[in-house]
Parts: C-alpha cells; sequence; structure tokens
C-alpha cells in the first residue's frame, strides 16, 4: 500500500489504485501526508480543511473527518492507527515505502550524494517517474492548492532542470528538446529553461535556432515584464555570437528548501561536489541595481568581510540577500550557508542557539556566511569571531551599527521596489499571461501593496488561490482596506498585520508612540513637524522611517504610514503598542 501525492491524492492497493473524491477529509489526508512523522497542528489542519472560514464546531467535524479517514483505511487494509492523534494536533509515520513524496525525496537526495556518477542521472530519472500529473489536483484544500502544490512543483522543477544538464553534458541534446521547449514556452520566468534550450540547439549545431529562441524570449520578457534576460543568457547569446566553445553543461542539483520546523531552521549547508548554498529565490524578480551592488563588494577580496542589508520589514531583505548569495555562488570554492535567526514564531535565536547552526570549519577557498533576519548587533556581534574567516552578509531591520563600526563593513539600505520591478514580481509569481492581460490593473494593484514584496507575494497568493478572480477586482478589494486584508491566514510570515506589527511591538513605548502618530500625518506635512528627532532616528535605526532628501531629512513609505494609521483606528490593537 502507498499513498500518492505526486498527482491526483490516491491509494496504491495491490494492483488497484483509488482516487479520492474532493472532500473535508481528503483535504485533511493531505495535510497530515505533506509533513510524514511531524506533529501537525491542530489549527493547521483546520485551515486546510476549512481555509479562512473553519465553522464554530470545526474541531468537532475534524474527528469526524479522521474518524472517516480511518474507516477508509480499514476498508483497504490499512492499520486504523496509521493516523495518530497527539497532544496539539495530529500525526502519520509515512516512509519511503507508504509514500511517494517521501520517495521522491530519499531518491534526489541519493542522487546528490552520487554526484558525478552515472547512478545520479539513473536516481534522477526514477524520482521523476513517480510524479503522475498536477499533484493534489483533487484535493479543494485552497491553502494546500496556494502553498503546497507550487513547493511540490518547484521540486519537481528543480529536478527536471538537473536531468537536462546531466543529459547535455553526455551530448544527449536531441533527448530533452521536448522538456526544454515545454519548459521554456510554459515558464519563460524561469530562465533556466531557456538557457538550456538555446543550449542545446546550438551544441547540435542549429545556430540561427538558438538565437531566435533567446531573441524570443528576450521580447517577452521586455514586453510583459519590462525587464532584460538574466546574466546566463546573456552570457550564453555572447558566445553563440562569437562561435565559441561551451564548458560543461552540468552544475550541481540545488539543495530542496528545509521542511518546516517546529524549532529552529537548520543551516543550510554545503553539498559536493562544488558550493550549493540556498537555492533561487522563487519569483525573485527586479533588484537589479542591488545585486549588482551586492556581488561587487561580497565578491572582491579586498572588499569588507560584514555587509549588513537593511530596511523595513517585509521589504525583501531576506529574499535579496539569498538570491545574491546564490547567483554569486561560485566565488565562494569554500562554500556557501544560511542561518535564520529568527524562529518561526518571530522571536530571536538566543546566543547558544545561533552558535549551534554554525558551519565548521570548510576548506577549498573562501566561504560565504548569510546570517537572515537578525534581530539587533547584540545578536550578530558573538557569531562574529566564530564565523572562521567568512564572508557575512547580515540582513536585518536594524542597520546594526555597532556590529560595522567595531568589525568594519558595509550597510545597503533596501528600498521599495520600483513599478516595473513589482509587475514582474506579480507576473513571476502568478504568470506572465495573467498579468499582461490585465497590466493597468496589476499596476494598480502594485500601488496598492506599496510596492513592497511581502505585501505583493500576499496579493499573488489570493490571485493563484481565485483562478476566476480578475486581478482588477484583487487590487478593488484590497485597496478598501490594505492593511487588514493583506494576510494568508495559514501562515503568519504571509500576513502584514502579523510582520508589522511584531516590527512594531518589538518598539521601546516611546517609538511606538512616535510611528502611531506619524499615521495621523498628512503625506507630505514631515514627521520632523510632530515627532522628536530623537524617535525619528530611533526609527530610521530601527527600519520604520527612511532618510529623506534635502530639506526633508526623513520620510515614511506610504505603506507604512497607511499601517500606523489603521493601527491607530484600531483601538485594541493601538493600545497594546502606545506607550503607557
Amino acid at each position: 500500500m502507498r499513498f500518492q501525492l505526486l498527482g491526483p491524492l490516491s491509494i496504491a492497493h495491490g494492483p488497484e489504485t483509488v482516487v479520492l473524491k474532493p472532500s473535508k477529509p481528503t483535504s485533511l489526508l493531505a495535510a497530515l501526508l505533506l509533513h510524514p512523522g511531524t506533529v501537525v497542528s491542530t489549527g493547521y489542519l483546520l485551515r486546510a480543511v476549512w481555509d479562512e472560514e473553519p465553522p464554530a464546531t470545526a474541531r468537532a467535524a475534524l474527528q469526524t473527518c479522521v474518524l472517516r479517514l480511518r474507516r477508509l483505511f480499514e476498508k483497504y487494509g490499512i492499520s486504523a492507527t496509521t493516523i495518530e492523534a497527539v497532544p496539539g494536533g495530529y500525526r502519520m509515520h509515512n516512509d519511503t515505502e507508504t509514500l511517494d513524496l517521501a520517495l521522491f525525496r530519499f531518491l534526489t537526495a541519493e542522487a546528490r550524494a552520487a554526484a558525478g556518477t552515472p547512478g545520479e542521472l539513473y536516481r534522477l530519472r526514477e524520482a521523476l517517474s513517480l510524479w503522475q500529473g498536477q499533484p493534489l489536483s483533487n484535493v479543494a484544500s485552497g491553502m494546500l492548492q496556494r502553498d503546497a502544490v507550487p513547493a511540490l512543483e518547484q521540486e519537481r522543477l528543480r529536478v527536471l532542470e538537473r536531468v537536462c544538464d546531466l543529459e547535455l553534458a553526455a551530448g544527449n541534446c536531441h533527448q530533452v528538446l521536448v522538456d526544454l521547449y515545454e519548459g521554456a514556452r510554459h515558464r519563460p520566468v524561469r530562465e533556466r529553461f531557456t538557457e538550456q534550450l538555446v543550449e542545446a540547439l546550438y551544441r547540435t549545431g542549429r545556430q540561427a535556432e538558438a538565437l531566435a529562441e533567446y531573441r524570443t524570449v528576450r521580447e517577452r520578457l521586455r514586453d510583459e515584464l519590462g525587464v532584460d534576460p538574466g546574466p546566463g543568457l546573456r552570457r550564453l547569446e555572447l558566445a553563440i555570437l562569437r562561435a565559441e566553445e561551451l564548458g560543461p553543461a552540468a552544475r550541481p542539483l540545488d539543495p530542496e528548501p528545509a521542511p518546516p520546523q517546529a524549532g529552529p531552521a537548520l543551516a543550510v549547508r554545503d553539498r559536493a561536489p562544488g558550493p550549493a548554498g540556498p537555492p533561487p529565490v522563487p519569483g525573485f524578480a527586479g533588484r537589479a541595481a542591488d545585486l549588482r551592488a551586492l556581488a561587487d563588494r561580497l565578491t572582491d577580496p579586498r572588499g569588507p568581510r560584514l555587509l549588513v542589508v537593511s530596511g523595513a520589514p517585509g521589504i525583501g531583505k531576506s529574499a535579496l540577500a539569498r538570491q545574491s548569495a546564490y547567483e554569486i555562488r561560485a566565488a565562494f570554492p569554500g562554500g556557501v550557508s544560511a542561518i535564520d535567526l529568527t524562529r518561526p514564531d518571530g522571536s530571536p535565536l538566543d546566543a547558544g542557539e545561533a552558535r549551534g547552526l554554525l558551519p565548521g570549519p570548510g576548506g577549498g577557498g573562501r566561504r560565504l556566511l548569510v546570517l537572515d533576519n537578525a534581530a539587533g548587533a547584540g545578536q550578530v556581534l558573538p557569531l562574529l569571531p566564530e564565523t572562521g574567516g567568512a564572508t557575512v552578509l547580515v540582513t536585518s531591520r536594524r542597520a546594526l551599527a555597532a556590529a560595522v563600526a567595531t568589525h568594519g563593513g558595509f550597510v545597503h539600505r533596501l528600498d521599495v521596489l520600483s513599478p516595473a520591478e513589482a509587475l514582474a514580481l506579480l507576473a513571476g509569481l502568478v504568470g506572465a499571461e495573467r498579468i499582461a492581460a490585465e497590466e493597468p490593473a496589476a499596476r494598480e494593484l502594485a500601488a496598492v501593496c506599496g510596492w513592497f514584496p511581502l505585501a505583493l507575494r500576499i496579493a499573488a497568493g489570493r490571485l493563484l488561490t481565485r483562478p476566476g478572480l480578475s486581478v482588477a477586482d484583487c487590487a478593488a478589494w484590497l485597496a478598501a482596506d490594505p492593511p487588514g486584508r493583506l494576510a494568508l491566514a495559514e501562515d503568519p510570515r504571509l500576513s502584514v498585520p502579523e510582520v508589522l506589527g511584531r516590527a512594531v511591538g518589538a518598539l521601546p513605548p516611546e517609538l511606538r508612540g512616535g510611528f502611531l502618530l506619524l499615521g495621523s500625518l498628512e503625506p507630505g506635512s514631515g514627521p520632523a513637524t510632530a515627532v522628536e528627532e530623537s524617535v525619528l532616528e530611533q526609527l530610521v535605526e530601527a527600519g520604520m522611517l527612511e532618510d529623506g532628501p534635502p530639506g526633508e531629512p526623513y520620510r515614511i513609505h506610504a505603506f507604512l504610514r497607511g499601517y500606523a494609521r489603521w493601527l491607530g483606528r484600531d483601538r485594541s490593537g493601538a493600545a497594546a503598542l502606545l506607550p503607557r
């Protein structure tokens, strides 16, 4: 017997495969199978089954769903204790024998261990053979369709990209053309497929077709997203125009994202052969100038050992740092590692926990360490002496002046996306065709989101889970109450009230009051007219204000001003934040 997630949710029992009907028990089963061997909280399961509106009797109804699943299991000779009730939720113990997703991940892990040998391609092909169509296509849960299905698809695409790399390296260019044409046509934002297609055509002597494919994707990206192809494609075009020999095609398979943890996130370690580190950020778009600035400083052997990316909450610091680490990983042959200094509940790791996650001394050259979501200099300073000479990239709302002053370094202040970058991010997440079909409405949606990446990703999540919702209607609905409605209920990290509320709640009382007062001011009035300069300076350090132009030393993002005003209107929320 095996549960199958990599296609319609089904139970394979001997020669028989039973595809489950869309129902609440089916959604519950999917939510449990996605976290094999893990205690899945009751709250998560309620949201998986009833999405944003669980009824008052949901907990009792959840128990009924469990009983219905146990009866179904008994029908097929599966132990009724497969679903285990534990304090706080439920758990299912599944392994490679009973769950196709577990087998898929086991095979891809074996492939990494066999990198550089014939066994790698064999195991990856075996892993891909487990996919039987769109995952969870018969699961009605909006939450799982919004979050789990895209994540599963990304896992498949990473493996498919690696398979194509290996086939190209082996000279089997013709064997992967069908996959590459499909990937390049349907996922133009995922440029690796186009890059592989252009390379395959060039290696088979079809130079004109290779250049035509490059120009097609270049025009599509420019017309629909207002961006140019990435550096990999541009370098490949230049090599074709110069009729140069191409180097080896294969590169290491990117590591899978770590599964959700109940405690601190584990460090992302390097995997032989070659540097790996954090995978590329899904849907990442824009930030070309920021990426260049980080790359120039981080890869300069004479540059600073410490670089801090700071800015407002939700402005995209972590995404920029991780994408930058991914793009420049070749400059760090000793490896790239990343550590999240914040627990899932938003509280910072203590010094002992953070030290335990530091990677051991590496070998083979320069190393890069990303310290993500630092609460302040006091959290970072004890770690710097133990990083073994690695270049350190830190993200924090604060500029970490004490760390920069004592260890030397550079602070890169991050601003909101440009309108064109915001549009490109929406297109990368929702789909270029859907955004291009309603471009004026998409631009309005980006403006409603204040061009903040966090808000844009939340809006994209809403569009992805409601295929029939127009971009214009989504923008109008959000515009009525942006701070309150920009939230995905199942994940506090994708909730403007949660993320910004946590940031404001962490401020000292006088700074909280100053921030709320800023929300009451009219745009253009200048925050310095109503709030003491010392408070404004500390709000800048905390990431809630920005340095302004000459004559107006401080400015607040319109989106943050709107949130402060919204919070001030919510008496209960404001009362918890105002100084006593």
